[in-house]
């Protein structure tokens, strides 16, 4: 027996099979797995038994090749188990908070474990904006994951100094999408999680089919009717997809693949209050049709978010209106002799009369709200209707806000081309032309509480500088230290987005080597505070001969333009 034993020994150390990594514990084998173990072994204890007697070469081999094939069998039993732990379910984040940052989902096995085991799993995600998700976040399938949504309340991305609004347990099935819905203030969060199953049938690629779900978020918390129809068609041919309730996820429906325009009534009605553009559907995708507000300018309440496994695209109302103001930045110059100050706005194929009628210089005008297309702007002086700009276009997408800002620009004349603007030495430049430019800015139809966006516009022209810097200095920071700064040069835009709280706003440029202040003031921001646009122009009446000029980007009521 104790020869018997040695040799058994060096058999098992010979075969030196390494664990795979993801095996289960013996304890969660099922019965079946429990049985073929037990039978393997008896084999063995019989094969023991044998060798009491018998210890022939023969049965030494016969020996080996069962002990081999049973611990094989054991190792694929443990890997090939579906138990806890060995699937693949996915999650993602859809933001429909209006009034919230972007959010940051963490999914945490276990909240009170050491965050610093190897083996523990804890995973901060890519912030979410509103109206838009992530793509499918593929995870190993098991009872429960905690999971937390939160915002940036500092500088950190850290996991624990994010700002949790929102905490629970999340179940993830295997081959399951898991689509948590962040709806309603970020103050008072509504959260909801739609599980619905991966969709891959080879059929649907044999058979040009794509698959299809509706769910209804519109604030209003009514029911919609929604219908689709084929590119070519009406409402008249539209096929009624269902009635949804608010918040209502519907069953999946398979389409053949093709261009299909979708329609929105409010429940039982036949007033089309939405009509998307033709979308086009070409592959054996996995969509959701997703009714949701409408924050832009025009006057449906609706648009429609078409959710895949990996993107979100916006889709509006093909027959939705755009708006746009206009920003007078043009000051008096002797070389503008007829201007005032103060300029009237044509908007040549609307009406005779001026769109605008007077916006003096400084100023910002109300919103009109047009059809969408591409109009020709012309600017003109209050008394004499001199034309100061002709012919500029002013190009109106649906749904959006616009601002044109309009600025006056200096020009040295080279009569002769020789590169010379100083032709008599004296010092002083020869001629200067100013001529009138145009500069279109998309308005931010965002609402946050917590951050707010900063549109930055440089229409400051220097001779001594190219371009200036911004710093929104913290009460904490200097200027060299500051989180929040941008460069930008002229006739140039850029966004900045600062949380709420207060800072001194340096207008920097470099002239020579040195930093020069060109205007400084404080800026507060707030839960009631707007997303800005900040305007950075000359001026003659500013003692450093530079301004800045802050208003809100949304505007505040809409004009139709006659």
């Amino acid at each position: 027996m104790n020869r018997f034993n040695a040799i058994a020994g060096k058999v098992l150390t010979i075969a030196k099979i390494k664990k795979c990594k993801d095996c289960v514990k013996i304890g969660t084998l099922t019965s079946s797995a429990y049985l073929l173990l037990h039978n393997i072994r008896q084999q063995i204890v019989a094969t023991l038994e044998y060798e009491k007697h018998m210890m022939t070469l023969k049965s030494l081999q016969a020996f080996k090749s069962v002990l081999a094939a049973s611990v094989l069998l054991f190792i694929l039993l443990g890997c090939g188990s579906s138990d806890e732990g060995s699937g693949t379910g996915y999650v993602k984040l859809y933001n429909l908070s209006k009034d919230s940052p972007s959010i940051y989902l963490t999914v945490d096995e276990n909240l009170t474990e050491n965050n610093d085991d190897d083996d523990h799993y804890e995973q901060t995600f890519s912030g979410v904006a509103y109206g838009s998700a992530h793509s499918n976040i593929s995870l190993t399938s098991k009872n429960y994951y905690y999971y937390q949504l939160a915002w940036q309340d500092d500088d950190s991305l850290a996991t624990d100094d994010l700002t949790v609004i929102y905490e629970d347990t999340l179940a993830l099935v295997e081959d399951t999408i898991h689509m948590i819905v962040l709806s309603d203030s970020v103050l008072s969060p509504q959260v909801m999680v739609h599980s619905f199953p991966v969709i891959d049938d080879d059929d649907d690629t044999t058979n040009d089919l794509f698959n299809l779900r509706v769910l209804n978020m519109h604030s209003n918390q009514q029911a919609v009717d929604f219908y689709l129809s084929k590119e070519n068609e009406s409402f008249n041919e539209a096929v009624l997809v269902g009635q949804f309730d608010y918040q209502q996820l519907s069953d999946n429906q398979k389409l053949d693949q093709d261009d299909y325009i979708f329609y929105v009534t409010t429940a039982g009605s036949d007033e089309v209050l939405f009509r998307s553009s033709s979308i086009a559907f070409a592959y054996s995708s996995q969509n959701i049709m997703v009714v949701r507000d409408n924050m832009g300018a025009g006057s449906s309440p609706y648009v429609l978010d078409k959710i895949s496994d990996s993107a979100v695209i916006e889709y509006v109302d093909a027959e939705a209106e755009a708006q746009f103001r206009a920003y007078n930045a043009v000051a008096n110059h002797e070389q503008l002799t007829s201007y005032q100050e103060a300029f009237a706005l044509h908007i040549n194929g609307v009406g005779d009369s001026p769109a605008i009628t007077f916006l003096p210089y400084g100023e910002i005008s109300n919103a009109l709200l047009l059809a969408s297309g591409d109009y020709s702007v012309d600017l003109t002086t209050i008394e004499e209707n001199t034309p100061l700009l002709s012919n500029h276009l002013l190009s109106l997408v649906e749904n959006t806000n616009k601002t044109l800002f309009f600025y006056a620009e200096q020009e040295y004349v080279d009569a002769d081309n020789d590169g010379n603007i100083d032709e008599n030495g004296d010092g002083i430049i020869d001629e200067i032309e100013v001529n009138l430019f145009s500069l279109m800015v998309e308005n931010s139809l965002l609402s946050s509480i917590y951050e707010h966006e900063i549109e930055i516009v440089n229409l400051i022209q220097s001779d001594d500088f190219t371009q200036v810097a911004v710093y929104f200095v913290r009460q904490d920071e200097t200027i060299s230290s500051a989180t929040y700064y941008r460069e930008l040069s002229y006739k140039n835009t850029s966004s900045i987005f600062l949380k709420n709280n207060s800072y001194q706003v340096f207008v920097i440029a470099q002239d020579n080597g040195s930093s020069i202040i060109l205007n400084t003031f404080e800026l507060i921001l707030n839960e009631q505070s707007k997303e800005q646009f900040l305007v950075l122009e000359s001026s003659d009446s500013s003692p450093t001969g530079y301004k800045t000029t802050m208003f809100k980007q949304t505007p505040e009521q809409k004009e139709v333009a006659e």
